[in-house]
């Protein structure tokens, strides 16, 4: 799975800010390997990276 983007706009009107989240600077890898499992869904909004895996909605309205 990709890391989809979506810009701040579009992320304050979903309330992406109330799903888990580390900075783009992080590593997906790691992040996907020791907390989140390697089927998670994830868009970067911003400077964070979002785990939406609950609400998979977002992630199909996010751009490649």
């Amino acid at each position: 799975m990709r890391v989809k983007r979506m810009t701040v706009a579009e992320g304050k009107r979903v309330g992406i800010d109330r799903f888990p989240n580390f900075h783009k600077t992080g590593s997906i890898r790691g992040m996907k390997k020791l907390y989140y499992g390697a089927e998670c869904l994830l868009v970067r909004c911003g400077s964070y990276i979002y785990n939406v895996t609950s609400d998979p909605q977002i992630y199909n309205q996010a751009t490649i």
